[in-house]
């Protein structure tokens, strides 16, 4: 109760603290920020059942509310994604803002049935200050065919970017548990003889972690498109091509591709690979990581990197570090996409929106140096210092962000921890100098991190083409699990020329073709030869 009683206490002097640093400069306002004292309450979806951070009790959503002048009720979904934002559109109940993935088919969706508005037209209505924060390329990419933008993203990064900055990585990750990897004798895992004989080690050597089975292999959760892990990361750690010879190339087809298939294939066979990767959901996974069951897993190191924390905070030996992962026989580089002019998620304002006005002021002021300052270093004093011109994050804050995720974002709500609107490369100018939990997993990627957003194509929405597209993604999903659950070379061959046939069937030669002229048109719009 003393502990309790005691971060209470401290949370209150920090809110107290924070009204007092935030208020004075309430009244100067910039435009991007509130130019009156009344604060309006906006409903922010997010399109993620994970985003559990809330607004108000924490040091930096105060300090935007006093900035902006608004304050955020977050709704997210109890359930499925899918369906609880599908239900929002047809009910035309869309609250004021909506945060989902770019790559969703619902933003053309919302687009196209009007239920969003353009952000050009509000910024030119309320706030042209938009035009002085915005990201340049960014707007010219998401720039519809009618000249209007209707979604901002976050993480946008050019090929320009990429070349220009060297601190720009991947997300994608070969990770192995630091103690057990080095107890087997820190193995050459980029061959499939050397994967199979670590798992198999790891396995035999550590059958439990406190009591629990130890789950050799981890990955991302199965959905109705594939597995990420199973297909586009090993690929790219493959360095399997996007294109060949002016076309796309079939990279679920590759052969070496297909023989790390069958080797994941006759692990599963054998017993390594535990039924939870089919089964489990991301909650789930998380609980399994802070625990350390996994061995090696092939995950994006930013959504493990609370459990991460919480493992260095238990024994920083049994965290998970970044190794080289599976490579081609011609033990080419990886090739790890960073994020890409497309960005990770967009943000819109519904048309049901009473505050159209503040909403736009609101995302301009997200989206500036002061407020991407703010949402990534937190209030100057209270989370940070500036010394000799550079920020230097406090010890007792930077020692919770290191340990204890979940009660820094409680407390301070910094590090991105709203990171609906973050510009990545805007930020490195002020990256701190310090040593974290997950730093080695990031730098890792510095080296094999490579623009290829010229590669991601949607779609346009309620077409033919995007019907047969989601048609062929279904069977691959499919088709992936039964791959890797067949019982022998010989059926997983079956299954892979069965496949082979129903996209053929479905129209997937024409659909490439039609895919890669949106490549060719990406590649100019982005100045990639």
């Amino acid at each position: 109760m003393k502990n309790c009683a005691q971060s209470i206490n401290k949370l209150i002097a920090l809110l107290l603290a924070t009204t007092m640093v935030t208020g004075c400069g309430a009244k100067d306002a910039k435009q991007g920020e509130s130019s009156s004292n009344d604060i309006v309450t906006l409903d922010w979806y997010i399109n993620y059942s994970w985003f559990n951070t809330g607004w108000g009790s924490n040091v930096v959503s105060r300090a935007i509310t006093e900035k902006t002048g608004v304050d955020i009720n977050f709704i997210t979904p109890q359930g499925n994604e899918v369906e609880k934002l599908n239900a929002l559109i047809e009910s035309g109940s869309l609250p004021d803002l909506i945060t989902l993935g770019w790559w969703e088919p619902q933003v053309n969706e919302m687009i196209q049935k009007d239920m969003v508005y353009a952000i050009n037209e509000l910024a030119d209505e309320y706030d042209p200050y938009f035009y002085q924060v915005c990201d340049k390329q960014a707007v010219s990419w998401y720039t519809q065919s009618d000249g209007n933008i209707y979604g901002y993203p976050c993480s946008s990064i050019t090929p320009q970017d990429v070349e220009n900055n060297e601190r720009i990585g991947s997300n994608q990750t070969f990770l192995v548990r630091k103690d057990i990897y080095e107890a087997i004798g820190s193995p050459d895992m980029t061959t499939i003889e050397g994967f199979e004989r670590a798992v198999k080690k790891a396995k035999e050597m550590f059958p439990q972690i406190d009591g629990k089975p130890l789950i050799p292999i981890g990955a991302h959760l199965f959905d109705d498109q594939g597995n990420v892990s199973f297909d586009q990361y090993i690929q790219n750690f493959l360095a399997v091509p996007y294109e060949k010879d002016g076309k796309l190339y079939d990279r679920n087809t590759d052969e070496e591709y297909i023989k790390w298939l069958k080797m994941f294939r006759r692990l599963n066979a054998e017993g390594y690979l535990s039924t939870d990767v089919f089964i489990d959901q991301r909650t789930q996974m998380e609980e399994k990581i802070a625990e350390g069951r996994y061995f090696c897993m092939l995950y994006q190191y930013t959504d493990m990197a609370a459990q991460q924390k919480i493992l260095y905070s238990k024994n920083p030996n049994s965290v998970y570090i970044a190794v080289d992962g599976p490579k081609n026989e011609n033990k080419d580089d990886h090739i790890l996409p960073t994020n890409t002019a497309s960005g990770w998620t967009v943000t819109m304002i519904s048309k049901n929106c009473k505050h159209p006005d503040r909403a736009i002021q609101f995302i301009d002021y997200l989206i500036s140096e002061e407020g991407q300052k703010m949402v990534y270093l937190g209030v100057e004093g209270i989370t940070y210092d500036m010394i000799d011109d550079k920020p230097v994050i406090k010890p007792d804050v930077l020692k919770m962000l290191n340990t204890d995720r979940a009660s820094y974002d409680l407390i301070y709500g910094a590090d991105d921890a709203y990171w609906m609107l973050q510009d990545n490369v805007m930020q490195l100018k002020w990256e701190p100098d310090i040593i974290s939990p997950t730093t080695q997993l990031e730098e890792w990627t510095y080296q094999y991190a490579k623009y290829t957003g010229q590669y991601d194509v949607i779609l346009p929405a309620d077409t033919e083409d995007a019907y047969i597209d989601g048609q062929l993604k279904a069977l691959w999903a499919d088709t992936l699990q039964q791959l890797i659950l067949a019982e022998s070379d010989e059926e997983f061959d079956r299954i892979l020329e069965d496949y082979k046939t129903q996209r053929v069937e479905l129209g997937f030669d024409s659909l490439q073709e039609k895919r890669y002229k949106y490549v060719v048109e990406a590649k100019k719009k982005l100045g990639i030869n």
